[in-house]
């Protein structure tokens, strides 16, 4: 059974491209869901079919729970993950909660199969815990202790949660970057998943430099996606895990790396994304702005281009075929010189001062297109 949201206080949808999504539920929310229905199980044997339990804004919402079982003392309880219309690999995971009495007062709360455990420091979580953030571990310890007040029980409590095969969706994650091991995260701060949500993926960057902070690093190399990151390892030597991955949201990332005292930047990027830091545009993805080919067009007008070899330039379908045509006219480095010192100019606006920038251009049929002044 997965999570349902049986009452009618909160919206259930929001439009995104002009199409209702379904909200879903966090990890950290089934987790309370779990431990409330495990702890109810095992202060007065009864078995729930769903449980309330609220958001953190204050949102009520009912949570059906899978599994519930008591045996030697231990109630366990499960409940089925529902990220609604988010493409999140942990849709669907199993989240488990073993509550059983503790000789020892307090609510103790761990990891189990299928959770990570925190090996780096620079996280919300300390070394050696398990992967359970700050928030949803108070969803967890508030759930049971509602329950323990409601039941009058006023001793220890020790809940372990697990994730059902937790270790193999976590591959598909960034956790291995943050030094996370052994499976999933607990995660969530409100409780509800937003379809599609850009927060998350901005959070999950901040903690990747939050690590590379933490570690005493004042230089760090970025890269939008899989492709400069290879391209760093394969053609300038720098090793794959030392790039932060921002996807693209590079302004945001800048942002975040000088508040924690990096220096110097180093960004690397295929032309199709960096092209558009040229305008000024520090979120790349295509949905937000696309004018690859409108800068391109604008920079090789500044080098003589004639009109008809802009309009090619402008009908072009990839920022290759355009270099390609750069290359016929025999304009290409001017023009990625010209385009090159744009970025520059608006990636100083962006930083203020705060860190030193450099940065490479490149695409995979012709190479590197404009690096800065560069320490690589």
């Amino acid at each position: 059974m997965f999570a349902v949201f049986a009452s009618q206080r909160i919206p259930i949808r929001q439009v995104k491209s002009v199409r209702k999504l379904r909200t879903g539920v966090t990890t950290g929310l089934c987790a309370a869901a779990a431990a409330k229905a495990a702890t109810t199980l095992l202060l007065s044997s009864d078995h729930v079919d769903l449980v309330e339990i609220p958001a953190r804004n204050g949102a009520l919402l009912t949570l059906g729970i899978d599994v519930s079982e008591l045996e030697n003392g231990c109630a366990k309880c499960t409940v089925a993950k529902d990220a609604g219309d988010d493409p999140d690999v942990t849709d669907g995971v199993r989240i488990v909660a073993a509550v059983a009495r503790s000789d020892i007062d307090g609510i103790f709360v761990d990891g189990g199969e299928g959770v990570g455990r925190v090996t780096m420091p620079g996280l919300k979580v300390p070394v050696g815990r398990a992967a359970i953030n700050p928030v949803p571990m108070e969803m967890i310890r508030s759930a049971i202790r509602e329950v323990c007040e409601e039941y009058g029980y006023n001793g220890g409590i020790k809940a372990v949660i697990s994730i059902t095969g937790g270790e193999e969706p976590a591959k598909k994650t960034m956790n291995g970057r943050l030094g996370i091991v052994g499976g999933l995260s607990i995660l969530g701060t409100t409780g509800i998943v937003e379809p599609m949500s850009d927060r998350a993926i901005v959070e999950t960057i901040k903690a990747e430099i939050d690590v590379h902070a933490a570690s005493g690093k004042s230089s760090l190399i970025m890269a939008p996606g899989n492709y400069g990151r290879e391209f760093a390892a394969a053609e300038l030597g720098v090793r794959i895990d030392e790039a932060v991955k921002c996807s693209n949201f590079i302004g945001e990332a800048l942002d975040y790396a000088c508040t924690k005292g990096i220096e110097r930047i180093t960004l690397i990027g295929h032309a199709g994304k960096l092209v558009k830091l040229a305008g000024g545009i520090m979120n790349t993805h295509s949905s937000i702005a696309d004018c690859r080919m409108e800068i391109i067009a604008a920079h090789a007008a500044l080098c003589g281009a004639r009109t008809q070899e802009i309009c090619q330039i402008m009908e072009s379908a990839t920022t290759e075929a355009a270099i390609g045509i750069l290359d016929k006219l025999g304009i290409r480095g001017p023009v990625w010189d010209s385009i090159g010192k744009k970025i520059g100019f608006h990636l100083a606006a962006r930083v203020r001062g705060a860190a030193s920038v450099e940065y490479i251009v490149f695409t995979l049929e012709h190479g590197v297109c404009y690096r800065s002044a560069c320490s690589l």
